[in-house]
């Protein structure tokens, strides 16, 4: 039984693969992949595995993401620890979901349900794109805490030109001055208006307002120029870049 797991969390995914040992579920584990980036590049170069284990949240973005960018030919048992997610996750026909922290009785009755399909369940492109309308939309946020000095200032989600992680720490960026925010990307992300902030790659956010140009760029990807770059390069990662022009026209 060949499983792929993908989860951007080291430990969740040791946790996982103990719990599958517990439950005498024999397997080769073929990968541990953490972002919807490197999951579409490993699906295309790759045969599909016996079951996947896909944590809803990753690294950079919705693993739903996934199944824009390219088919895939395996039963997917889903990971939250988001209930909303788990109801939503269901309704895409995966073969079961499972919430954190994942209790053994259930990964046991999730492999039960894999043990006896009969086939593989499609993933409705329909449902897809209404489930992710449904989860992108746009919160409402209005500041940020920054960090100034020896204490915080609030700045508005407005000034925000981009935003980027670099060694462990994020950074905003306005038209006058870089700040250092106390948040993860991720967690940044998660909170901002999706139609106004795109995540272009893992470590990137943009604001739609600070691009000034869009350029072609190798490997079917694309640059973009950006107000105040700081010695920034922005590129839309790859699986992203189709779905980045229909965020841009909208």
């Amino acid at each position: 039984m060949q499983v792929l797991i993908i989860e951007d969390e080291p430990r969740a995914a040791s946790q996982l693969q103990n719990m599958l040992k517990a439950c005498d579920f024999e397997y080769q584990l073929l990968d541990i992949i953490d972002t919807v980036e490197d999951a579409v590049i490993w699906f295309q170069k790759n045969t599909a595995p016996n079951l996947v284990f896909m944590d809803i949240q990753l690294a950079d973005g919705l693993s739903f993401e996934i199944f824009q960018n390219i088919e895939v030919e395996a039963p997917i048992i889903f990971t939250t620890a988001f209930d909303q997610y788990a109801i939503q996750a269901f309704k895409v026909n995966s073969v079961d979901y499972l919430l954190k922290p994942i209790q053994k009785e259930d990964l046991m009755k999730a492999l039960d349900k894999f043990d006896k399909s009969n086939k593989t369940p499609a993933i409705d492109p329909i449902i897809l794109k209404q489930l992710l309308a449904n989860i992108q939309a746009p919160p409402s946020r209005t500041g940020i805490l920054v960090k100034e000095g020896a204490g915080f200032v609030q700045i508005k989600v407005s000034e925000l030109l981009y935003v980027y992680s670099q060694e462990s720490i994020t950074f905003g960026v306005t038209a006058s001055k870089r700040y250092i925010v106390d948040e993860t990307i991720d967690q940044l992300f998660n909170t901002l208006d999706n139609s106004l902030f795109y995540r272009i790659n893992r470590g990137q956010i943009i604001a739609k307002s600070a691009i000034q140009k869009i350029e072609s760029y190798f490997n079917h990807r694309v640059k973009l120029s950006i107000s105040n770059p700081r010695d920034q390069e922005f590129i839309v990662s790859r699986p992203k870049t189709s779905d980045f022009k229909e965020w841009m026209n909208r």
